[in-house]
């Protein structure tokens, strides 16, 4: 088995409330991921994005990890890790600092944004995320890129996104306890919006909203950069509660039953169709009608879809997404969930799958492969420009050694 550093790998691990997904891909000479390794396994000791159970994590993300690994062929040491929860939030800030030189450098760009993220962050939390959205310079707005203008002061606007530091502490041990490393931690909605987006529905102005099965996980942008984050700690599992509940079944089954049968919208369903519900306690089999549990499921999907629609309208942005929304994750695929949501959002609803994947594509065009996709092209940015850093850096040293030879220091 080879290294996954000698072969220019990112690693992505996703660690849901129902799934821990491990993706492996190999970054082409053309700049393009190709999947290589996947892992799929049922997530225990998970509830609503946190840990519940550490040793029961830990067995779930080896069992993921060892696929991954079996079918790439080689070892890895460190993941880009998804992190989700109620305790993810939100903060648009703003900075400003003097522009040194007659024009600004990426000094003063890095200043001023370090300005504006220097805001009082309470001590057990830590930032995840410090997203650029807009410079001004002297009274020009709206600045997308400021390098090389000319101006006296500039100032910047950023999305901060913030976690709880317990509870990445406890999910970066669990990952830890399998052997490897965590390169950074990803906020799984904006993960996923690397993954399903494309520029023109970001510059249009979008809300993406990954429902998993612990949480829905909400990212909204406009004019082509992110300006509100949310988590709603309710999603799935309350569907298959529902079903185990009114149905008689134990919890399994009644996911079974969810993923095979159901259907949001219950006009969309036959009446003459039934299905097999298993019994409690080595009791026979019964035979329902589909359309019992269509009555079932469409109540709590609309009270699913409610709670996203009056979080979109709290962050003020409902009228500037024009693209509306795109809808990923497990409890998207439902049938009936895509034509439910259009009607309860009133906007257009498209369901979203990771795009222009390479190699395994097939095993990871699914929406529930959003997150884990996410975190490789997240990775692969990151390793980006981790590398131009380095180079950067390189190259000052470079120049003091040199200047430092000439004035006779060296």
């Amino acid at each position: 088995m080879s290294k996954a550093a000698e072969r220019n790998m990112v690693v992505g691990l996703d660690i849901g409330t129902s799934k821990v997904v491990t993706l492996i891909g190999e970054v082409m000479a053309d700049n393009e991921i190709s999947v290589i390794g996947v892992g799929a396994a049922a997530a225990r000791g998970m509830d609503k994005g946190g840990v519940n159970d550490l040793n029961l994590v830990v067995q779930s993300i080896q069992r993921a990890v060892e696929e991954a690994e079996l079918m790439a062929d080689c070892r890895i040491a460190s993941v880009y890790l998804n992190i989700s929860g109620r305790h993810i939030s939100c903060q648009n800030e703003s900075g400003m600092v003097p522009i040194n030189e007659a024009e600004v450098t990426q000094d003063d760009v890095d200043s001023v944004i370090h300005a504006a993220k220097s805001v009082p962050i309470a001590q057990e939390r830590r930032i995840l995320h410090v997203l650029p959205q807009e410079f001004v310079i002297d009274s020009q707005e709206s600045i997308k890129s400021p390098i090389g203008m000319s101006g006296v002061r500039m100032e910047s606007k950023v999305h901060i996104i913030t976690c709880a530091n317990d509870m990445a502490k406890n999910i970066v041990k669990a990952v830890e306890r399998c052997g490897l490393s965590v390169d950074r931690l990803i906020f799984s909605a904006l993960a996923s919006s690397y993954s399903v987006l494309t520029d023109d529905e970001k510059d249009l102005g979008v809300a993406l909203v990954d429902m998993g099965a612990g949480t829905i996980d909400i990212c909204i942008y406009t004019q082509g950069v992110l300006r509100h984050t949310a988590v709603i700690p309710a999603a799935g599992n309350q569907v298959t509660s529902d079903i185990a509940k009114i149905f008689r079944t134990p919890l399994n089954h009644a996911e079974e039953i969810k993923t095979k049968y159901a259907c949001a919208l219950r006009e969309l369903v036959s009446k003459d169709d039934n299905i097999e519900v298993p019994s409690v306690g080595g009791r026979p089999s019964r035979i329902m009608q589909r359309h019992i549990l269509a009555e079932v499921v469409e109540p709590r999907y609309q009270e699913l879809f409610e709670l996203i629609r009056d979080e979109i309208k709290q962050s003020g942005l409902d009228e500037q997404i024009a693209a509306g929304i795109v809808m990923t994750g497990g409890c998207g695929r439902m049938e009936g969930a895509i034509e439910f949501a259009e009607e309860i959002f009133q906007m257009p609803v498209r369901l979203g799958e990771p795009l222009g994947m390479k190699g395994l594509s097939d095993y990871v065009q699914d929406p529930t492969y959003a997150t884990a996709v996410g975190l490789l092209r997240y990775g692969q940015q990151d390793v980006q420009n981790r590398q131009k850093e380095a180079g950067a850096a390189n190259v000052i040293g470079l120049w003091k050694r040199v200047h430092g030879w000439f004035k006779g220091e060296f």
